[in-house]
C-alpha cells in the first residue's frame, strides 16, 4: 500500500463517526424547528440525518440527551468566549454572538421550547437547567478574568452574565422589539457601570 494512503488513513480516526455525529445533531435541531418538541423523535431525527435509528438509541438514548448535546455544540461553535482584555468588549462580543445565534430558527425553537414546556416536562426542565448551568459557568470566565486583572471587585460571574443576556433575550423572545447593536451596547454599559470597583 502506498505510504500516502497509509498516512491518510492514520490521520482520519473517527472521521466517519464525527461526520455522523455532526449530521445527527444538526438534524435534531432542524427537526425540532419543523415539528416541535412533542413531534420530535429519535426515529424522525435518524431519517433526516440518513442514519439508522439504532445509532441514535445507542449513543444518546433519548431525544432530550441528543438535544442537550446539539444545543451545547451549537453554542460552543457560534458563541465562543472572547478574550479582548476588556470586560466591556468581552461582554459586548459575547452578547452580540449570543443574539445572532438565537436569531437562527433552530436555536430559537430550542429556547422557546425550554421556556414554554419546562414547567410541564421534567425531563425538558432538567435539560434546560443542565445547559444553562454549564453555559453560565463557561461565559462567567469573562468576569473571572476581569476580577483577576483588577478591573472589578469579586462578584458572582453568573449574575453578571444573566444581567447582560437577560434584557436582549426578553426583548427578542417576549416583546418582539428589535435587538439593535445600540441596545446591546447600552445594556452592557449599564451592567458594567454598576459593577463594584476593585479597591
Amino acid at each position: 500500500m502506498p505510504e500516502s494512503s497509509v498516512s491518510s488513513r492514520r490521520t482520519r480516526p473517527g472521521g466517519r463517526s464525527a461526520q455522523v455525529r455532526a449530521s445527527v445533531l444538526n438534524a435534531g435541531l432542524a427537526e425540532l424547528a419543523e415539528v416541535g418538541f412533542h413531534g420530535l423523535s429519535l426515529e424522525g431525527i435518524a431519517r433526516r440525518a440518513g442514519v439508522n435509528k439504532t445509532t441514535l438509541y445507542r449513543r444518546w438514548g433519548s431525544k432530550e440527551a441528543l438535544m442537550l448535546e446539539a444545543i451545547r455544540e451549537r453554542a460552543s461553535a457560534n458563541v465562543p468566549i472572547p478574550e479582548t482584555g476588556s470586560l466591556r468588549e468581552d461582554l459586548l462580543t459575547l452578547v452580540t454572538a449570543a443574539i445572532r445565534n438565537l436569531s437562527t430558527a433552530e436555536v430559537q425553537a430550542m429556547v422557546r421550547v425550554g421556556i414554554t414546556l419546562s414547567p410541564y416536562e421534567p425531563s425538558l426542565a432538567e435539560m434546560a437547567r443542565a445547559f444553562w448551568t454549564e453555559r453560565l459557568a463557561v461565559d462567567g470566565v469573562i468576569v473571572e478574568r476581569a476580577v483577576q486583572r483588577g478591573d472589578i471587585a469579586p462578584v458572582d460571574p453568573g449574575f453578571v452574565i444573566e444581567a447582560v443576556l437577560g434584557p436582549p433575550y426578553f426583548r427578542f423572545l417576549v416583546t418582539g422589539r428589535p435587538v439593535t447593536d445600540e441596545f446591546l451596547a447600552a445594556t452592557v454599559d449599564l451592567v458594567v457601570s454598576g459593577l463594584p470597583k476593585a479597591v
